[in-house]
């Protein structure tokens, strides 16, 4: 592994840090599910990812009865946080531990601050599905390696938002869905889009039907499909030609096995202008489908600094 925590964009190879990642990814299966448990649905499951924070993830304001609680994965401290409305706060070190034993000390934590976590406790979109309680399986924490997949996630979730901000249509906001692990950031076309098949390992069909139930074009950062990870973009439905584009930047590529287009994160780290690259093959794929897919896209796209060359405003209002 690199030493390469103070970088803007670190390099962080998949193979040296497997096992921190599966346990990582199984710790914010528990956490998500908790946020879930408690936020009203919102379309296509807004309401259960995680949020890249100035210091990890977070599930920001979940509501609870009449107020409200937050946990935060802390990777720079590398403690978990529980901060309730009342005041009531709690935390623990985050340290090589069972996910079984993650498991029990956040429902322990959750219990004294008078919070109730009524989950369904086996995780997601993995195969075997080991019910948190009994997985001794996955127990590993590499700090430094934490750090700087978070560190990853902060570049990414930067490079996103501002791709995000150039469209007007119904778009997601930039969120870490922790059944997948990956940060994603989905735009609509407006139409709907036929049932989708379902599939996914140890998720309801139903799942699937919710979230791509309307014509979409995503893309997102996870950490798989190169060798430190890779950025990706698909559509839903596929339009005809779709996989035959050629997007930019140079290393980026159509994966049969994925199905979608992958631009691998050491290409991405190694240009001059990293973001730039990255948005490139942002925008490139974009179009692919919105092209493609014939959607409107004077209607659901704009500039974001449109209000930057405006006449002046009178003083006082400029902000």
């Amino acid at each position: 592994m690199n030493d390469s925590s103070t970088t803007n964009w670190p390099s962080l190879r998949v193979s040296d840090w497997t096992h921190t990642r599966d346990t990582l990814h199984m710790w914010t299966q528990i956490v998500g599910k908790i946020r879930m448990a408690h936020a009203p649905l919102v379309n296509h499951w807004w309401q259960v990812p995680l949020y890249v924070s100035p210091r990890g993830l977070t599930t920001s304001t979940v509501p609870y009865r009449s107020g409200a609680f937050e946990i935060e994965f802390d990777l720079l401290g590398h403690r978990l946080e529980i901060r309730s409305s009342d005041g009531g706060t709690r935390a623990f070190p985050l340290r090589p531990m069972t996910v079984a034993a993650f498991y029990s000390r956040v429902l322990d934590l959750l219990d004294e601050l008078a919070i109730q976590a009524p989950i369904r406790p086996v995780p997601n979109e993995v195969d075997p599905a080991i019910p948190f309680a009994e997985d001794h399986e996955h127990a590993s924490y590499d700090a430094e390696a934490a750090t700087l997949f978070w560190r990853q996630l902060l570049q990414a979730n930067r490079v996103i938002g501002e791709f995000r901000s150039h469209f007007v249509g119904k778009v997601s906001p930039v969120h870490f869905f922790w059944g997948g692990m990956d940060l994603a950031c989905t735009r609509f076309s407006g139409r709907s889009a036929p049932e989708h098949p379902g599939g996914v390992p140890n998720c309801g069909d139903w799942v699937m039907v919710e979230g791509y139930s309307r014509e979409l074009s995503s893309c997102g950062f996870w950490p798989g499909g190169g060798e430190e990870g890779a950025f990706y973009s698909y559509a839903y439905p596929a339009p005809e030609g779709f996989a035959e584009q050629s997007p930019g930047p140079e290393g980026a590529y159509y994966s049969t096995e994925f199905q979608q287009f992958l631009f691998p994160y050491e290409a991405a780290r190694s240009t001059p202008d990293p973001d730039r690259a990255v948005a490139e093959f942002l925008r490139s794929t974009y179009e692919a489908a919105a092209n493609l897919g014939h959607w409107d896209r004077p209607a659901l796209e704009d500039d974001p600094r449109r209000w930057h060359t405006s006449p002046a405003t009178p003083e006082g209002d400029e902000n």
